[in-house]
């Protein structure tokens, strides 16, 4: 789940060995919670049964959906169709070939948070949206290839926009990353836009997620009347991944990886 784009003064907690380990295992339960409910993302199938899916599986491993109840959203995952950027919330709708969307899960393990989300398309995509993907996920990893000691946030945000712009797409800003550990929320605030190095400078023990939300129109976005979902202004299509990852001595770690070895769609499932 994202954070919303609200500058502050900001002390980034920095977490030891434990810490990581126990992120490492929270993070690993919500990207398999991703890969089990792959082979379940089918035309007829509704964004509530996915929901219900990935929330018993982890309920199943010991753990709790983060999304369920915070400040009030009623569902354990986020799930955005098509033009919705982000917060989508799952409910009758039935997906339909050529549709894609975003899953977004958090778990609760141990009381450590694993935040992650991934795109999915059913029955194969326009070329328009294959390329949107494409270019979501290449500047999610350019933006996480900079995360090391010495660098800034802002470097993390250029290398995201950089792509993103040189490809006609626009990042949205009213939404951002975020700091997370026990906390869903906290320190820092991750934009994925900004200049090169400006900003946070990075030390070892800094955990938060990288989450950019790309369009393929125009970036203004607009929140729906339920407080939550927020689409494109232009109805144009919306992508986005995220990973959580940990500033180490010499560069960082991913903890959202999926076990199953996804990325992109399509993914395999046989």
């Amino acid at each position: 789940m994202t954070g919303s784009a609200r500058l502050r003064a900001e002390k980034v907690p920095l977490h030891g060995p434990e810490a990581f380990a126990g992120l490492r295992a929270a993070g690993r339960l919500a990207a398999a919670t991703l890969d089990m409910v792959t082979p379940y993302v089918l035309p007829g199938v509704t964004t509530a049964d996915l929901d219900r899916l990935c929330e018993a599986f982890i309920r199943g491993h010991g753990a709790l959906p983060a999304p369920l109840g915070y400040r009030g959203f009623p569902k354990a995952t986020c799930i955005s169709l098509n033009s919705v950027v982000c917060h989508g919330i799952p409910g009758d709708r039935r997906l339909e070939m050529g549709d894609t969307l975003n899953i977004d899960v958090t778990a609760i393990l141990d009381g450590w948070y694993g935040d992650t989300s991934r795109m999915f398309v059913v029955g194969g995509c326009s070329g328009a949206a294959a390329r949107l993907i494409d270019t979501t996920h290449a500047a999610m990893l350019a933006g996480i290839a900079t995360v090391r000691p010495g660098a800034t946030l802002g470097d993390v945000g250029w290398a995201i926009q950089s792509i993103a712009e040189a490809r006609r797409y626009s990042v949205v800003r009213e939404f951002c990353g975020h700091g997370i550990g026990r906390a869903f929320h906290q320190p820092p605030t991750v934009l994925h836009h900004g200049t090169p190095g400006r900003g946070l400078v990075l030390e070892p023990g800094m955990v938060f997620t990288v989450e950019p939300m790309i369009n393929a129109g125009r970036r203004e976005v607009t929140v729906l009347a339920d407080g939550w979902t927020a689409v494109t202004r232009d109805g144009s299509l919306s992508a986005q991944f995220e990973h959580t990852v940990g500033v180490t001595d010499l560069g960082c770690e991913v903890f959202t990886l999926s076990p199953a070895g996804h990325a992109k769609p399509p993914y395999r499932t046989d």
